[in-house]
């Protein structure tokens, strides 16, 4: 269905894709992976014939539909459903010809079409594909000029997925979505007949809903059967692989060369050492498949504060006087925390986190604080608020102005800011690098909660995983929103339900969030799960079990987390000490080193276990205090 034969094409001079080919057969669904940069949109301006390669092709199948968002939202007075359903044009055209044919024999015709591409259950179809992307049916008769940017993008891809093309381009089609939406679109995707290539870092998407996984790295495009998990496991074999071939074959040249060097001036040698000569030169190096360097994050660990860090108390919150978005809050934050914010785009987890990070005061109830609190928020607006003339280093000197030139480096670098990008213009950085910006300067003043409002929409997949290690490191609170499932999947331990104006306990996992979801769009209960099992106890009786239940396990969160640390510092010092071992210099060198080091070694992998055992034991522990 599609194809990309030996592939060149070039940007400033920057070879962006050099002889690269792959081949999508029909019906086949696949994920388009690469770092930030690397050309993936570009490659889909190629494929629509929006850039012209500087060699080779790319193809697809004659007569096939293309599917691909619009870069322009629709906008008017058109409605949201009309907008969608104008996406199929050989239907709008029909019926408008319906309006003014005369000829019998071409009415009959135009009415058995209408019936073949099933006419009839296109306004349907059309609500559904709507009400999954988060547009109820009072929104879908409403006019697209009545939505924000954001919004009628939902709607511009509502029409692609409507149009039903026979291959369909999505780049970051989760961008613009909430978590339920994306939810629901991952669940569409994977039920969805027909050739896709997706551009996404979305690998909670990229396990559900594509087949395969086609990786652009070097200018090269390769691919991997199965989901973002599968690819990430067989390309680490890979590279292992390569990194043990590449070391027998420098042996081999070495063992060679050191015959060469023994033996070229010897007469009867010679003609032996020029054949070696000629089979070195022969050797072609193994091609290096070794990543990019890593982007990394470090946030820094702010002092402990004596519980709890934050309190709601019957608050109400919002924008217009007596028109409360959230009302009856009734929550706590201690320094342990890591939740979840869920719930659909517009019921009021950004106004919540306003709150909390007093962008908004309280209308009604109280709200306490811990006197030495400090918090850390970011918003992915706050990248469009950068001045763009400046550079990351001016941006941090600015906030530290009493800070020497090294620290003000060190405090960028915690962030993947090298030498090379500290002083380039805000205007010229990435969408990712702002953002990395912003985490670097929201944690400046070491905060104890960090505010994350879609932390990782410029983000590629090594940078969110990077960010799940850092936030999983960090020994503060984290309350986050975003509409990546594995990002909340493995920071978050538990969930709130920002719905209904107002915010519940989701006593549930993610998992069971999702079900609750896909239940509402088969039509099943629409009135929501928040607060399951709490029953009539009112929201009082709710928190003071919640503290008690908390107070009961504060010691054995502290062993556990002292566990855990334990644990990880010995694996690291195992994982240091085998790569040592790995090096042929070592055996080189004395025998009591490598005996010294065999021991050490022995005692690490002893106090490993033994650390792992309290750590298992404690969490074991956590778990039945619970259950009590």
């Amino acid at each position: 269905m599609l194809h990309i034969n030996d592939l060149t094409y070039r940007i400033g001079g920057r070879v962006l894709f050099d002889g690269a080919s792959v081949a999508l057969p029909a019906g086949h669904k696949a994920g388009l992976v690469g770092r930030n940069g690397t050309g993936k949109t570009t490659l889909f301006n190629l494929i629509l014939g929006e850039l012209h390669p500087d060699g080779g092709t790319t193809s697809i199948r004659k007569n096939a539909r293309i599917g691909t968002v619009a870069q322009e939202a629709p906008g008017g007075e058109t409605s949201l459903v009309d907008a969608v359903l104008a996406a199929d044009t050989e239907r709008s055209a029909l019926l408008d010809e319906a309006d003014s044919a005369i000829a019998p024999e071409r009415i009959a015709e135009i009415h058995n079409r209408l019936a073949d591409i099933d006419s009839h259950s296109a306004p349907s179809r059309a609500a559904t594909i709507l009400s999954g992307l988060g547009f109820n049916e009072e929104a879908q008769a409403r006019p697209c000029s009545d939505f924000s940017g954001g919004w009628r993008m939902r709607v511009a891809l509502a029409a692609v997925l409507f149009s039903n093309p026979d291959v369909l381009l999505l780049d970051e089609p989760t961008n613009h979505l909430d978590l339920e939406a994306t939810l629901w679109l991952e669940n569409y995707l994977a039920n969805w007949r027909g050739t896709m290539l997706v551009i996404s870092h979305d690998r909670t998407l990229l396990n559900a809903s594509v087949s395969e996984i086609i990786h652009l790295q070097g200018g090269k495009l390769t691919r991997y059967a199965g989901g973002y998990d599968r690819f990430e496991k067989t390309r680490a074999e890979r590279l292992a692989n390569e990194s043990k071939m590449r070391t027998k074959q420098l042996a081999a040249q070495r063992h060679i060369q050191s015959f060469v060097d023994r033996f070229r001036a010897q007469a009867n040698k010679a003609k032996q050492a020029q054949s070696r000569l000629k089979m070195l030169a022969r050797m072609q190096p193994i091609t290096s498949m070794m990543e990019d360097r890593t982007v990394s994050f470090d946030f820094p660990n702010p002092e402990q504060l004596p519980p709890p860090l934050i309190t709601l108390d019957g608050t109400e919150v919002g924008y217009e006087k007596n028109k409360p978005v959230l009302r009856g809050l009734d929550l706590r934050i201690d320094m342990d925390d890591r939740i979840g914010l869920i719930g659909a785009n517009g019921n009021g987890k950004s106004t919540l986190v306003k709150l909390l990070s007093d962008r908004l005061k309280p209308m009604a109830g109280k709200l306490r604080k811990s006197s030495k609190l400090r918090i850390g928020y970011f918003a992915q607006h706050q990248t469009d608020e950068l001045n763009v003339e400046s550079t990351a280093y001016q941006v941090m000197a600015a906030k530290v102005p009493d800070a020497n030139e090294s620290t003000v480096r060190a405090l960028l670098g915690r962030f993947g800011f090298g030498s090379e990008k500290i002083g380039t213009l805000i205007a010229d950085l990435s969408g990712g690098e702002k953002a990395r910006l912003l985490f670097a300067v929201m944690s400046i003043d070491k905060p104890h909660v960090l505010l994350l409002d879609e932390p990782t929409n410029h983000l590629d997949v090594d940078a969110r995983e990077s960010l799940v290690h850092a936030l999983n490191d960090f020994e503060g609170a984290v309350i986050l929103v975003s509409h990546d499932p594995h990002l909340i999947e493995l920071v978050c331990d538990r969930l709130w339900l920002v719905d209904g104006g107002g915010c519940q306990i989701w006593d549930g996992d993610l998992s069971e969030y999702r079900k609750k979801l896909l239940d509402e769009q088969r039509g099943g209960n629409k009135t929501g799960n928040a607060g399951r099992g709490q029953g009539s106890k009112n929201r009082k009786q709710v928190r003071q079990e919640r503290a008690k239940a908390r107070a009961a396990t504060n010691g054995l969160r502290a062993s556990a987390k002292e566990a855990l640390k334990t644990f990880e510092k010995l694996e690291k010092q195992k994982t240091d000490l085998e790569t040592r071992l790995a090096s042929s210099e070592v055996y080189e060198g004395s025998t009591s080193e490598l005996m010294a080091l065999l021991v050490k070694l022995g005692d690490i992998k002893s106090a490993l276990g033994k650390a792992e055992d309290a750590w298992l034991a404690a969490e074991a522990a956590i778990e039945a205090a619970k259950a009590d």
